[in-house]
């Protein structure tokens, strides 16, 4: 069997171009119009050869024709989001195929870069004017009511009123080649309950769009989730000694939505550490949280320094005090000797290596992660950098363009904001430059006339 991947007629390269049209081969009956579609995809010289002498016809496959009755209406070719494969059976028939990548824009093209981006949001105002650029939007329940149905001032003149509204207007506005991750309401609800949840997603989105989002829950469960809505809000169990069954949850929820045809955004990670354990779980994207995290490591690094060169325990209580506000320390914890809380500090800012180029920009979970998918049998599973702000995402670029990333940067997808990556489309220069080239316009440009 041969497997062979295309790109559009001559997309972006010199010389001969030869097209799937070009051998010449009759389209199976009945797929016709769908062979049609990809008859002008090229075929490298070697994998030509090979198929105009093993090949007698082509077709396409039913998931061929189920992407295209989804999403092929208002377009001739291939939509986006797709990769076109091939496979060559023993009676020489050739079936194309269709396989989900949002890697892939129109007509099974690439995508300008290997990194990819997307959005935190399910305001459709906020989303269009960058829906062009998106790859991935990643929203759940809250986003959609507490940030845009319920708020006057995103829900202008209330437009929207349900929360099919908004999907299905953010799934126009983003099209075919977009997955949209939608968080579950409750990770403690039975399977049956989530299923039925994210059936109203998939028949909106389709199957192809729709990723689901699970959250990692750690010590927390159905018993004992109600600490985080009364009283202090914390939590009695620590989070690095949950029960065996609570730590592995998310896990097994998310290996029975694989099981039920769904793909999974495992998310919630925040250490390096959780990333292999995620992975056996085999999602379609795995998370790096990186904002609170480096602000967090820099607060406790001072901290442990202050004591280091005062020797004045004062120090080492405000941290103590730190640990428990941030969940480090559970809520009986807060009477734990200073010497712990001092030993506890120091591996932690070890490990996060935020003292050395590996962690000082806060991405050495970034870099992990990264080097783990290198090693995986997940072709397909791809690293979200997420919850960012100030230089984070300049920092990140930069890794992108490492040596050491430069085989597995088209597995790493930004998201944010759409504001927050709005500051990074422009530079003070730009600035600079429209001042001298408006002022150089004759005053009959329409533009100068406005004003």
């Amino acid at each position: 069997m041969v497997h062979v991947n295309y790109r559009s007629a001559g997309e972006g390269a010199a010389g001969v171009h030869f097209t799937l049209g070009a051998l010449g081969k009759s389209p199976a009956r009945g797929h016709e119009s769908d062979v049609r579609r990809v008859a002008g995809l090229t075929i490298g010289r070697a994998d030509f050869e090979t198929l105009s002498a093993a090949a007698c016809a082509v077709g396409v496959t039913d998931r061929f024709r189920d992407v295209i009755r989804t999403f092929g209406r208002d377009h001739a070719g291939i939509p986006a989001g797709f990769r076109v494969e091939t496979s060559l059976a023993e009676d020489g028939l050739l079936s194309v195929d269709l396989v989900r990548d949002i890697g892939y824009d129109r007509d099974g093209v690439k995508r300008p870069s290997g990194m990819l981006f997307s959005a935190d949001s399910a305001n459709p105002y906020e989303i269009e004017p960058v829906a062009g650029v998106l790859a991935n939007l990643t929203c759940n329940p809250g986003i959609v009511y507490d940030l845009f149905l319920n708020d006057p001032a995103a829900n202008v003149g209330q437009k929207f009123g349900s929360l099919e509204e908004v999907m299905q207007e953010i799934g126009a506005l983003l099209g075919p080649g977009c997955d949209i991750s939608v968080e579950i309401e409750d990770p403690f609800a039975e399977l049956d309950v989530i299923l039925d949840q994210m059936a109203r997603y998939r028949e909106i989105l389709s199957e192809y769009r729709l990723v689901v989002k699970v959250p990692h829950t750690g010590p927390v469960n159905g018993g004992n989730a109600t600490e985080l809505l009364h009283g202090d809000r914390r939590l009695r169990a620590h989070f690095a000694r949950p029960s065996v069954e609570d730590a592995f949850r998310s896990h097994t929820l998310a290996l029975a939505l694989r099981e039920h045809g769904y793909r999974v955004n495992y998310t919630l990670m925040f250490e390096p550490h959780q990333t292999a354990l995620a992975l056996q779980a085999k999602p379609y994207f795995i998370n790096s949280f990186v904002r609170h995290r480096l602000g967090e490591s820099r607060w406790i690094a001072h901290a442990v320094e202050a004591y280091r060169t005062t020797r004045d325990v004062r120090h080492l209580e405000a941290l103590r005090s730190y640990l428990v506000d941030h969940d480090h320390l559970s809520s009986t914890e807060a009477d734990t000797d200073l010497i712990e809380v001092l030993e506890y500090a120091e591996d932690l800012v070890a490990y996060r290596r935020i003292e050395d180029p590996e962690g000082h920009d806060g991405l050495d979970g970034v870099r992990h992660n990264l080097r783990l998918l290198k090693a995986t049998n997940l072709p397909d599973t791809r690293l979200i950098v997420c919850s960012m702000e100030g230089r984070n995402y300049r920092d990140l670029d930069k890794l992108a363009t490492e040596p050491e990333f430069a085989d597995v940067v088209d597995r790493l997808v930004v998201t944010a904001e759409p504001a927050y990556l709005a500051r990074f489309t422009s530079a003070s220069q730009v600035v600079s430059y429209q001042r001298r080239f408006l002022n150089a316009v004759p005053s009959s440009g329409t533009l100068l006339d406005s004003a």
